[in-house]
């Protein structure tokens, strides 16, 4: 057995041996069904034969041209697409490796887009808490993840955060009618405190992740948030890692909201975890003056726009749109979280179901009236976790995302071609791990 880190902790893991479609297989032949994608990165499934035949033929012919050196059909073909299935709303393009580079050149692009304008006062950053966009120290710095955050404290740049836009857990006072309203009042208040002319950016996960259990922003939010930006020139940085690439039913979640962002980051779904690759998109007026005072974006990295990468990316990109498989999670992911939402009814502990697509988030509490939190060394979603995978099932299991310490949730995030039955599997899997976790309270 191989030993290592994992979300449970320093443990025994199984050696993995192989995958196909929505199910892994270890060593010892057991079974486990990818309800999470991993970490939210499965999006056309395990060992896909179309996939693997892409990268095999770009391995033959070569696999990697230094990107400042070469350009390829690989990357250039992946580019039009993105470009296209976004919605032509962006211009340019920064490939990285995965979603913490993705993020990390997000942070830069916006720095440059300042200092090409001469603003060099505009470098602090607004964020949100409760949220998590990596682990580079830029991104680190960005997360309101308190226990990612702690053992890299004082090296960690200087950021300001105000609250999480979480209809569960609303601020005091606030009702689903004035939510939007009141963050984005924060938020105007927070660049007024700092003074606008040091704001450079927002950072903010359109559906936050792994740091809240996933919680899609309220209605109006977004462009209440956008108003404000734009009242103080401030750009919108929009973090889709997790939340895009078509996990949510739409290729960016935020056009769910109607609005473009300034700079966007992906990565997960985009080449589905074949080969690691990230990307920043740029829109066409932040990369202006970049261009014309600099001309080049000041950020990359020695893999970047790995060509090996782009040709898998670009056939799971491919796979995505010939098979609709966007309009198969818009359409069955509202009726898997129903079922969800039933199948876990009997749990009194059961507080919220929610999400949007196939990213979907089970958040427990004591109880449902009170929505009071586990206590954090209850361990509940960890546990659940763990039962979930000895019982076959890959789920996300996240603590912390109601104070930092307390709160308990599970992701589930299955392959876009996962079939009906699959999804049937997944919850009835989850149903037992919940139901053996809760028996066994402390």
């Amino acid at each position: 057995m191989a030993r290592g880190g994992s979300g449970f902790g320093i443990q025994d893991l199984p050696r993995i041996s192989h995958g196909k479609g929505s199910y892994l297989y270890d060593e010892a032949g057991k079974r486990y069904i990818d309800g999470s994608g991993g970490p939210a990165v499965f999006s056309v499934g395990h060992c896909h034969p179309e996939v693997n035949a892409a990268i095999a033929r770009q391995l033959d012919s070569i696999a990697y041209a230094y990107r400042y050196l070469f350009t390829s059909s690989a990357l250039e073909a992946l580019t039009d697409t993105l470009l296209r299935v976004s919605g032509n709303c962006f211009q340019h393009i920064l490939y990285s490796a995965d979603g913490s580079e993705a993020v990390e050149s997000a942070l830069k692009v916006a720095l440059q887009y300042f200092a090409a304008r001469g603003l060099m006062k505009k470098r602090r950053f607004i964020a949100r808490q409760r949220s998590w966009h990596g682990n580079t120290l830029g991104a680190l710095s960005v997360s309101g993840f308190a226990a990612r955050r702690r053992a890299f404290e004082g090296s960690l740049l200087e950021v300001a955060f105000v609250s999480a836009a979480n209809l569960y857990r609303m601020p005091a006072g606030c009702t689903e009618a004035t939510l939007a309203s009141h963050l984005a009042a924060e938020l105007e208040q927070t660049i007024l405190g700092l003074g606008p002319e040091t704001v450079a950016a927002f950072v903010f996960e359109p559906i936050v992740g792994a740091a809240g259990g996933v919680v899609p922003a309220p209605p109006g939010y977004v462009p209440a948030i956008q108003a404000v930006c734009r009242k103080y020139d401030v750009l919108m940085i929009a973090d889709e890692v997790m939340c895009g690439s078509g996990r949510s039913g739409t290729w960016r979640a935020l056009e769910n909201d109607g609005v473009v962002p300034d700079i966007m980051s992906i990565a997960k779904g985009l080449a589905g975890g074949y080969i690691p690759l990230g990307a920043t998109l740029v829109t066409a007026q932040t990369a202006a003056p970049i261009l014309s005072e600099h001309g080049a974006f000041m950020t990359g990295h020695t893999f970047s726009g790995h060509t090996a990468a782009c040709a898998a990316g670009l056939a799971v990109q491919q796979i995505i749109e010939r098979d609709r498989l966007l309009e198969r999670v818009r359409s069955t992911g509202a009726a898997f979280q129903d079922a969800l939402r039933s199948a876990l009814s009997g749990f009194d502990e059961v507080g919220d179901v929610r999400g949007r697509g196939y990213f979907i988030g089970v958040e427990f509490v004591r109880e449902r009236k009170t929505r009071a939190p586990f206590a954090p060394d209850r361990g509940l979603s960890y546990d659940i976790g763990q039962r979930a995978f000895g019982g076959g099932l890959i789920c996300y299991p996240c603590s912390g995302n109601v104070d930092g310490a307390a709160g308990d949730t599970i992701i589930l995030a299955p392959p876009y071609n996962a079939s009906d039955g699959e999804l049937e599997e997944i919850a009835a899997k989850l149903v037992r791990a919940v139901d053996a976790a809760l028996s066994t309270r402390s």
